[in-house]
């Protein structure tokens, strides 16, 4: 049984991302993911002007007369959100933590989709798989989707992205768009990237706190590792120090922005102190600009 405050928070978050996918992404995910293949619906009987490659030679030979396929647009999508709620999520410099941005984001993706009739499921992971929600129809899925992102009680502190991503492999079999949400602060995920890729269509959604970018000047300051527990005592006055852990970000975000463009990835960048709405509605745009010239 939920409390009264849970309920709540679920309403709150349900309510604000409502706001946005009626208002400013009305029909941009539509535009985007429309149409993803062809389905094969009927035959009927061959009318001069029909494609020729279209008729089915079997179903001819057994009636007499040329009969044709008749194909359909495929219209309904499977929409997976892989969710990072790992330790460093509880971070956050400004108003929200990582945590509370990506429910934010999920829940955003996962109405657009239920809007468009397709499903939408959910994987929760840490360095382990924590919570599987198969793909659904439905308005009161999001909500529950919602709880599950904001309350999960995850067993792992870490991130292992390669895993979440081989556990979509080995579950969704249909070829699905898979939004991964984290903030990328693990390793070793490059080759499961790639098969992922290879079977589905993933949008990696990056979270950054401007924290992690930088350190302040501040002293003495012990630093702890959310994900691992190790702490660290830092000198913050230290000039070479703060732009050895500031090279270290950048060459670490800018090998993943590399490796994404390498094997043709959207991705979206979206960082905890601006409003994650105009990244997302810029990913829309652009991908519909692209897929427009592609046509």
């Amino acid at each position: 049984m939920l409390s009264p405050d849970v309920l709540r928070q679920v309403k709150r978050v349900q309510i604000r991302t409502r706001r946005l996918v009626d208002g400013i992404f009305a029909g941009e995910y539509h535009s985007v993911f429309k149409g993803r293949g062809m389905e094969f619906a009927e035959v009927r009987e061959y009318v001069p002007g029909d494609d020729i490659r279209t008729i089915d030679w079997n179903v001819t030979a057994r009636l007499g007369h040329p009969y044709v396929k008749k194909h359909v647009e495929e219209r309904e999508l499977t929409v997976m959100l892989l969710v990072d709620i790992s330790a460093s999520g509880a971070f956050g410099s400004a108003d929200r933590s990582k945590g509370e941005i990506a429910a934010e984001i999920a829940a955003v993706l996962a109405m657009s989709a239920i809007n468009n009739n397709d499903k939408v499921g959910l994987i929760l992971f840490s360095d382990r798989i924590e919570k599987f929600v198969p793909p659904q129809k439905g308005r009161n899925k999001v909500l529950r989707l919602i709880r599950e992102i904001l309350y999960a009680d995850p067993e792992g502190t870490g991130t292992d992205i390669g895993r979440a991503l081989d556990y979509l492999c080995s579950t969704t079999h249909r070829r699905s768009v898979g939004f991964l949400i984290s903030d990328f602060l693990g390793t070793g995920y490059e080759k499961s990237v790639r098969v992922a890729h290879q079977r589905h269509d993933i949008v990696p959604i990056c979270l950054i706190d401007p924290r992690e970018d930088a350190l302040p000047q501040v002293g003495l300051v012990w630093l702890e590792d959310l994900e691992t527990g190790e702490l660290v005592l830092v000198d913050t006055d230290s000039r070479e120090v703060r732009d050895w852990y500031r090279g270290q970000r950048e060459q670490t975000d800018t090998r993943r922005r590399q490796f994404f463009r390498s094997i043709g990835l959207d991705t979206v960048d979206i960082r905890t102190d601006q409003p994650y709405f105009g990244p997302l509605l810029r990913f829309f745009r652009n991908r519909e600009r692209r897929l427009a010239q592609g046509r």
